[in-house]
């Protein structure tokens, strides 16, 4: 698996991640040993940069990847995220919290769910409206120093809070959604604040919940639990219109001779060398799928043919359900 520098100032990490949330929620039940076994299968293929968060289970995902990792953590560049709050009584609830206290709270718990004295990438998951960027970076700062957390990261940040945060401390990377569908960082001009700042960007979802692997046929393929039911995109009429959009792309894969799912991700590569996806899967022939992408090569005409199919206003449907888009781009 070759690399790519993470920010300007950054470490080389595996140029594709894993993104291991669905291993514990949000997409129907999850089987520990298969996810075990998807864990195991990166580290072979030199998938070595993992992210995670304390919101996935909440705690259990943090918890899976401590136990995987135990005696051999030296492997994988790992990332985890602090700032949402999820309420043990209603599994629905969010709320966030960027309070310096919380912070330090929340980095220690990590720490001891993974197993681990370090966390190599620490994200604040959402941005606080309520206290002031600066507060929270100037804690995770802090963390830096005490060598418990290597480098810091944002998440859906705005480039205005980009700018800001900057200012206490580098930020090696913001983790925003991005992908032939949501193409936000690039119209919100947090991609440009990171270009500014030499920032990278990490690509959640690149894969659009599935979307774009062109396996999926109708929102009734979804378990009864699986959060794709309430998504916007994934509903009525704007899971037709997408599923139009969907089927372009699978031509051109058929022509470029790969995947559905390897173009969007090759798409992604080619969008910048300071990008960096992490497609989510908790299973090994998806993972293996994903990891042929970086053999897919993707010409500057290529990579303009698939923009020209697939625009940047051409998904139908928020990304969010509306409760949720209130989080993102603070």
């Amino acid at each position: 698996m070759i690399t790519r520098k993470l920010g300007k100032h950054g470490p080389e990490v595996s140029i594709l991640g894993l993104g291991c949330m669905g291993m514990s929620e949000f997409y129907g039940a999850s089987d520990e040993k298969e996810s075990i076994a998807t864990l195991e299968r990166a580290l072979e293929l030199g998938i070595t940069f993992w992210d995670t968060s304390d919101a996935y289970g909440p705690h259990t995902n943090e918890e899976l990847l401590g136990r995987t990792l135990a005696g051999r953590r030296e492997k994988v560049f790992l990332a985890t995220k602090f700032g949402i709050v999820r309420d043990p009584n209603d599994p629905m609830k969010r709320g966030i919290s960027g309070r310096p206290a919380y912070v330090r709270e929340s980095v220690e718990g990590s720490l001891r769910r993974l197993k681990t004295d370090h966390i190599d990438l620490y994200y604040q998951h959402r941005v606080d409206r309520t206290v002031p960027i600066e507060e929270t970076v100037g804690e995770m700062s802090r963390l830096v120093e005490e060598g418990k957390v290597r480098y810091l990261g944002l998440s859906e940040a705005s480039a205005e809070s980009i700018r800001k945060a900057v200012k206490v401390h580098p930020i090696a990377a913001l983790q925003s959604e991005y992908s032939l569908w949501t193409r936000d960082p690039e119209t919100t001009g947090a991609l440009a604040a990171c270009r500014e700042n030499g920032i990278a960007l990490v690509a959640y979802s690149p894969l659009g919940r599935g979307f774009l692997t062109g396996a999926i046929a109708s929102p009734d393929d979804f378990a009864e639990d699986d959060y794709r039911r309430v998504n916007p995109r994934f509903i009525g009429e704007n899971f037709a219109k997408n599923l139009a959009i969907v089927d372009k792309v699978k031509k051109i894969a058929a022509d470029k001779g790969c995947t559905p799912s390897q173009l969007a991700l090759a798409w992604t590569i080619a969008k910048g060398d300071d990008i960096v996806p992490i497609p989510g899967t908790r299973r090994v022939r998806y993972l293996e799928e994903n990891a042929g992408a970086v053999d897919v090569k993707l010409s500057a005409p290529e990579v303009a043919e698939i923009d020209a199919v697939f625009p940047a206003d051409a998904a139908a449907g928020d990304r969010y359900a509306s409760n949720m888009m209130g989080s993102v781009n603070a």
